[in-house]
């Protein structure tokens, strides 16, 4: 099998480390809680039989198709088949309807959709609107209790007694080819298409070593998406290369998150901003310090709760920041200050912070995040877009359109999005304050904390809404909130508005979409209490 297995790129480098193909490789965790292991030979077998499935529903190099589906091992199949065949694997947000998922199957010229059987509906909506792109196979996973339709087959059915050996197709490693479409959150319009080459598996296999500092006793979870990359720089291929177990969740879960690590013994877990606010959100537990983790990788930590949250939960925060198209700095535990996420490291890139004429401005100024790679040319390929992707790279430098500022010293934090930030009566708001204020009410699961043209008309100034999710089985005790506001907050930070909603909706990285209850929100809507006038 050694031999076979060096014809699939993915699994080279794991086979030179991993000597047992009995070994489990990952646990995908069920939102019922059942669970799914995965051996290295089931890998190697699985993706061997779907590039067949594959190359059977006429896709090969240079070809694309979409994944629609939450984490599960057959989207991990999918897509090591797509590196071993050439073609390209188009990891779309399952959560993605209508002319959002239709614009996405249709922008990357997709030649087949591989399903899973909770999302054939969405599929069946968009039918009229994809030009006929079929169904290579649908995916039926038990816990759903989804029924087979006869409309489409199900993936199971076709790869039964296809060889798990690699076909004669299956290419050799090359790093420059594309494997991969990831689309941006769309959170202003159309989303775009950044296309990742294979260069990109083995940059977040080395980030395991040299950035998290993985060790060999770890055992990693994550929750997020891997149609982002999060899940696969921060877990997967880390995991991977280093011959480390990894437990993959099938959604993320604020609950149960310390249950799922303490039945795995997982010693490091990767978060985002609204992930760990939702988390430090969840009403205290005994045994909240009573966990396996050491590290979160967390990128987005509100600095308003990053002391709080370690001490609460005995553990250690790796704050870093990076953005699909490129840019990397973190700031490991007792290395830089609350708030910052960190350095770039010279081996890697470079960071600086400018102003509207790309000067470099002094710390404690506010400016557009750029960065430089330091041994390759900065490049960004958003798919079908050749003027987009130059003007992202002006100059030789990434165009982050995140508004930052250093310090002193030249630790680096972020402020807010080109366009986004929030002032009040010539003061600037920090969201992420308001929101632990709020959070921590007991009957607050969810908050988030935007801006809208102010009432009084002052330019460029806003008014506070506090979006606010009740736990479950309660509601939200407005008449309390509104006094701990007053009490607690400085009266600039107190919002104007409470918008009742039931759940905060949020991108696939679990950050709010303050755009989505934006539209929703009117003074005069039954779920919208006026706090201030």
């Amino acid at each position: 099998m050694s031999r076979e297995l060096n014809r699939l790129p993915l699994f080279k480098s794991v086979w030179l480390r991993i000597k047992d193909p009995d070994r489990t490789a990952f646990i995908f965790v069920n939102d019922d809680g059942s669970d799914e292991r995965v051996t290295y030979a089931m890998l190697f077998e699985n993706t061997s039989r779907y590039a067949r499935l594959l190359l059977g529903a006429g896709v090969g190099q240079g070809d694309a198709f979409a994944l629609l589906m939450r984490n599960h091992p057959e989207f991990l199949y999918c897509l090591s088949a797509a590196l071993s065949l050439g073609a390209i694997a188009v990891p779309i947000d399952p959560r993605a309807k209508g002319r959002k998922l239709s614009f996405q199957i249709n922008n990357t010229k997709c030649k087949g959709i591989l399903v899973a059987d909770e999302f054939m509906e969405s599929i069946r909506e968009i039918r009229n609107d994809t030009g006929g792109v079929p169904v290579i196979g649908v995916v039926y996973k038990k816990h759903h209790g989804v029924t087979s339709s006869a409309l489409y087959p199900a993936v199971d059915d076709i790869i039964t007694g296809l060889p798990g050996s690699p076909p004669d197709r299956a290419l050799p490693m090359d790093l420059s080819r594309p494997v991969q479409i990831i689309h941006t959150s769309g959170t202003t319009g159309d989303p775009k298409g950044v296309m990742l080459r294979g260069q990109r598996f083995r940059d977040s296999a080395l980030l395991g070593r040299i950035i998290y500092r993985y060790r060999k006793d770890d055992i990693l979870y994550n929750g997020l998406s891997m149609t982002h990359g999060n899940s696969q720089s921060v877990t997967v291929f880390p995991a991977l290369s280093m011959g480390i177990p990894a437990v993959i969740g099938e959604k993320f879960t604020k609950s149960r998150i310390w249950d799922i690590c303490r039945k795995y013994g997982c010693t490091s877990f990767s978060s985002l901003g609204g992930m760990m606010a939702g988390i430090y959100n969840e009403p205290p537990k005994p045994d909240d310090a009573d966990n396996p983790v050491r590290v979160v990788v967390s990128a987005g930590t509100p600095a308003a709760i990053w002391k709080d949250f370690e001490k609460r939960f005995n553990v250690k925060i790796h704050e870093w920041y990076a953005a699909v198209e490129g840019g990397l700095a973190h700031n490991p535990p007792g290395k830089g200050p609350v708030g910052s996420f960190g350095k770039p490291n010279p081996f890697i890139y470079r960071m600086k912070i400018v102003d509207g004429n790309d000067r470099e401005v002094p710390p404690f100024v506010r400016g557009e995040l750029i960065s430089k790679m330091t041994l390759r040319p900065t490049t960004v390929d958003y798919f079908g877009k050749k003027n987009e992707s130059d003007e992202k790279t002006r100059g030789g430098w990434l165009r982050s359109g995140d508004i930052c500022h250093r310090d002193e010293r030249g630790f680096l934090y972020f402020d807010f999005r080109k366009g986004g930030g929030l002032r009040r009566q010539g003061d600037f708001i920090q969201p992420d304050y308001v929101e632990k204020i709020i959070g921590e009410h007991e009957s607050v699961s969810e908050v988030c904390v935007y801006g809208i043209p102010a009432s009084s008309g002052a330019p460029g100034e806003s008014d506070l809404v506090a979006a606010v999710a009740s736990l479950p089985g309660k509601s939200v005790d407005v008449d309390s909130l509104r006094s701990l506001c007053t009490s607690r907050l400085e009266r600039n930070s107190v919002p104007s508005y409470f918008q009742i909603v039931d759940e905060i909706p949020k991108t696939i990285t679990e950050k709010a979409l303050d755009r989505v209850l934006r539209e929703q929100f009117g003074p005069d809507a039954p779920n919208v209490v006026r706090v201030q006038t």
